[in-house]
């Protein structure tokens, strides 16, 4: 692909983007995408406790679903968010959000509702990776990460397996999402959970980044203003519309030809 070539130097990394393009079914724009997020430094960097609690193969496995930092960069997190706001967001935006946690994901629901004897608790978001075959537990946390959010996730993750898990399911995982935490208290809370979890960084794009994005309404007037290319006068969005066909031209005879 030429995507490949013009941004990827190392033919290592070439290699590695080309793989996954054509095992996840990557479009263009995805592939451009994740380069440009260099996804190849942040798949399965997350800090988890999976080696400890899952057999060697499927720990390996697990900690590719533990993406860090998850970028959820059409999502604006300078204000000051609740954990709830989060979530809603996430859910109004929920092909961009599965394609940020990964190849594989499967929506189940959110607040899940877990019925432990006379006590009800509630998950923020519930997936199921149909790669792996495994629930993914998640919870938000919008602040730094402390022990208790990690022995909370653990709660969960233990109910979610004990209840939902087939036979012929691996273990459940839970990733706890955080906009901030310290590596070293994330290892020494890992430690001590008993079940399989990883603690993932999430950003947003920043106030002044997305301050540099023109509007909607700017965008519109633009494409509609009239622009002068090769002596016609026509809106922006009509040229661009022929650019757009006259690029698929040669691709299309090339196809005819064949």
């Amino acid at each position: 692909m030429t995507v490949l070539l013009d941004r990827l130097e190392q033919q290592p990394l070439r290699d590695w983007y080309a793989a996954r393009a054509d095992e996840y079914g990557w479009s263009r724009h995805v592939l451009d995408h994740m380069i440009a997020s260099r996804l190849h430094l942040r798949e399965g960097a997350a800090p988890s406790n999976f080696a400890g609690q899952l057999p060697a193969g499927d720990s390996e496995l697990a900690q590719q679903l533990a993406r860090d930092p998850v970028l959820f960069d059409f999502l604006d997190l300078g204000g000051q968010l609740s954990e709830r706001e989060v979530e809603q967001a996430l859910m109004d935006r929920l092909t961009e959000t599965l394609l940020a946690l990964g190849h594989g994901f499967a929506f189940v629901g959110r607040q899940v509702h877990l019925d432990v004897g006379d006590e009800d608790f509630y998950v923020d978001l519930l997936f199921f990776h149909v790669v792996q075959l495994r629930y993914v537990v998640v919870e938000l946390k919008v602040g730094r990460l402390t022990p208790a959010d990690v022995g909370q996730l653990s709660f969960y993750v233990q109910v979610v397996d004990g209840q939902r898990r087939r036979p012929e399911h691996r273990a459940t995982v839970g990733l706890l999402l955080c906009t901030a935490r310290s590596t070293e208290t994330a290892r020494y809370a890992l430690r001590g959970a008993s079940s399989a979890l990883a603690v993932v960084r999430y950003v947003g794009l920043e106030p002044e980044e997305r301050a540099a994005f023109p509007g909607e309404a700017a965008l519109a007037e633009a494409l509609a203003a009239p622009v002068t290319i090769a002596g016609e006068s026509l809106p922006l969005a009509q040229h661009l519309q022929r650019l757009e066909r006259a690029a698929a031209r040669p691709q299309d005879a090339a196809g005819e030809e064949e």
